[in-house]
């Protein structure tokens, strides 16, 4: 049995609620953005390559240094363009620069970085992106259970709406008190329940 918004609803197929999902995912996902506090001023950015409809595809993805999704962005390429459009999205999105950007060795961020925001200090140390790579995971998970992505625009919907719900479940267990913990969960939950309303 699965309840929501307060009525019991029993034997719902997975194509309803992957049509909900389609709905009124973007939708969620904006009204948690906007209600969403500051992210902290260090980027880790890092690329996966997935297979749409048999062609491979960038995935670009932004975490801060808590572990929350600041941007993720499927693209055709993985080239210089690519990732100033990237870089231009986390600037007019995220309420100016970062202090710090930390990236793989990929040439593509140097250009960008160069070319937008020369001022702030990029890193390519070797393990210390793997913060974002380890980010991918989860989207990795649910690609599998969905067989694959169908469509760019499918799945740059799907992006965004799951990286928005898991910042807002995102509450680090292991670094709070149980209590707090407790706390936080409920208030997640309130501002899930005044996001679905």
């Amino acid at each position: 049995m699965l309840n929501l918004g307060g009525g019991a609803l029993c034997g719902i197929g997975i194509e309803t609620i992957r049509l909900w999902g389609i709905k009124f995912g973007a939708i969620y996902a904006r009204r948690l953005k906007r209600k969403h506090r500051a992210y902290g001023d260090t980027f880790y950015i890092d690329e996966v390559f997935v297979r749409i409809n048999g062609i491979q595809h960038c995935l670009r993805r932004a975490v801060d240094q808590d572990g929350e999704v600041v941007d993720v962005y499927l693209q055709a390429k993985p080239d210089g363009a690519a990732a100033k459009r990237l870089f231009n999205r986390l600037l007019r999105f995220h309420s100016g620069e970062s202090r710090k950007i930390v990236t793989d060795k990929l040439r593509s961020y140097g250009v960008a970085h160069r070319e937008l925001i020369p001022e702030t200090i990029h890193s390519t140390q070797q393990y210390e992106n793997n913060r974002a790579k380890q980010s991918h995971e989860a989207t990795r998970v649910r690609e599998r259970g969905m067989r694959k992505f169908k469509s760019m625009k499918q799945a740059q919907r799907f992006l965004i709406a799951h990286a928005a719900t898991s910042n807002l479940f995102n509450l680090e267990r292991h670094l709070v008190p149980a209590e707090h913990y407790r706390n936080l969960r409920i208030s997640a939950f309130n501002e899930w329940s005044r996001a679905v309303a």
